[in-house]
């Protein structure tokens, strides 16, 4: 009697260590094993678990990473947090000529785009400086000095996604080139125009569905200083009608030279000298503070549409606004395991190399995952955490999803080759607010994604 007692209350337990039906069945066909697998469903508010399957095994969670940045950013820094670009100036301003150079001081602002940068330019016009006699110095010197490999994680190195932080970023150092289809050819514009930037292509139109646009086009760099020759080539879908691709054409100081440069120029301003690296000469005098959109504002662009090198930037600015010197990886990802520990969120596993996802490295449980998020739930940043989520089958990366949950979950996706995961928030159809995290790191992962919308979907209807 007391076997068969005890193996009726196992049961309750054994169900909520089960991956639901939906699940099993979508993982079955996407041939990904279930012991591939980590998922965690719980309440906000904490309590029993619906779902907890290798909850403790750590797991590269590709870009969900991005929750833990965000969380740490807006608890740490503050969701008002602005992220500062100086302008100095080493000698006088008479008669709005400055006699000697002119600082662009980077203070990491991970969102100081094209047009920002017009505003500052216009704000320095506005304060009489026509003219800039010396250099135009680029001080990186808030984020410690790293080498980083554009290419070193796939190959792709003129890949958007894969430039590196830069004190002084601008524009994410990208340019949008827009493919636009004219009778049996396509035209290729880019954004910035750069005048020192020549587009030549020999794209085709064809006819056909306009399913991966990007796998039928061809590009070649060629840089010569500060000029570059882009040439696109292959076949385009004239169905796909506008679309773009930002891709990296230049360095980090030939971009930030090429954009200030025209902008200057465009402007009426003068100048004859050099665009260079270094240091704020001593004594330097500020000219123009210009601040960056709040991070409560950063983070939607950032999670919305998974910005990598928008959360470098955050993940860096960490340990150089509370690490006490310039912003190093290492130092930030000690100072969110002293953070986590501090809220006493075990982190058994965990490991951040970026703060973007982009790594072969990075790993989290699923458990430690669900209880970040429910402590973000519980924080006085959760309005700016859960706004800058992705909206399922609403907004972002989950705009063209469906299913019942549609407009009812809050989440962040990730996806690497060998790795897809879902996390985020999910209200119910009974009113309760719930974690989801689901991870999957196989061979076949990428095959997962109806499964991860299937586990959402049952979370959004269990009772």
């Amino acid at each position: 009697m007391r076997a068969l007692l005890a193996a009726i209350a196992l049961v309750p337990a054994l169900a909520a260590a089960q991956l639901p039906a939906p699940v099993r069945e979508a993982l079955a066909k996407a041939g990904v094993p279930e012991s591939a697998v980590g998922v965690v469903v719980e309440p906000v508010a904490g309590g029993k678990r619906l779902v907890s399957h290798n909850a403790e095994r750590a797991l590269n969670p590709a870009s969900t990473i991005k929750l833990v940045t965000t969380f740490a950013a807006l608890d740490l820094l503050g969701p008002a947090h602005t992220f500062r670009t100086d302008v100095l100036v080493a000698g006088e301003v008479s008669g709005g000529a400055l006699a000697g150079d002119l600082v662009l001081k980077g203070g990491g602002d991970p969102r100081l785009t094209y047009e920002r940068l017009w505003q500052l330019v216009r704000q320095l016009r506005a304060r009489g400086l026509r003219e800039i006699r010396g250099d135009v110095i680029l001080d990186r010197s808030y984020f410690a000095p790293a080498a980083h490999d554009p290419g070193k994680f796939d190959g792709e190195s003129r890949r958007a996604y894969n430039v590196g932080p830069d004190a002084l970023l601008v524009n994410f150092k990208a340019v949008d080139f827009r493919f636009v289809p004219a009778g049996t050819g396509v035209r290729v514009l880019g954004e910035p125009d750069f005048p020192n930037v020549e587009i030549a292509s020999r794209v085709k139109a064809v006819a056909g569905p306009c399913n991966n646009w990007r796998r039928g086009l061809q590009y070649e760099v060629e840089e010569n200083g500060l000029l570059a020759t882009v040439v696109f080539s292959g076949t385009y879908p004239a169905e796909c009608g506008e679309k773009t691709w930002p891709l990296s054409v230049f360095d980090a100081d030939r971009y930030t030279e090429s954009a200030f440069r025209w902008l200057w120029s465009e402007a009426g301003g003068r100048f004859l000298g050099k665009v260079r690296a270094g240091a704020a000469p001593a004594g330097a005098a500020l000219f123009l503070r210009f601040e960056s959109e709040p991070l409560g504002a950063l983070v939607r662009d950032m999670n919305k549409f998974s910005n990598n090198v928008m959360a470098r930037q955050l993940f860096l600015a960490l340990s150089a606004e509370k690490g006490g010197g310039p912003g190093e990886y290492a130092a930030s990802a000690r100072l969110v395991r002293d953070w986590l520990a501090a809220r006493r969120i075990d982190a058994p596993g965990l490991s951040i190399e970026n703060g973007s996802g982009l790594s072969r490295t990075d790993r989290i449980a699923p458990a430690t995952l669900g209880a970040i998020l429910r402590a973000a739930w519980a924080s006085p940043v959760m309005p700016e955490l859960v706004a800058s989520l992705s909206l399922f089958a609403v907004d972002g990366t989950f705009k063209l999803r469906n299913g019942a949950s549609a407009g009812s979950a809050h989440l962040k996706g990730g996806t690497l080759t060998g790795v897809q995961a879902v996390a985020g928030f999910v209200l119910a159809e009974n009113g309760e607010r719930r974690v989801v995290v689901m991870i999957a790191n196989h061979d076949n992962a990428n095959r997962a994604q109806p499964a991860m919308d299937a586990l959402v979907d049952w979370v959004y209807r269990k009772p």
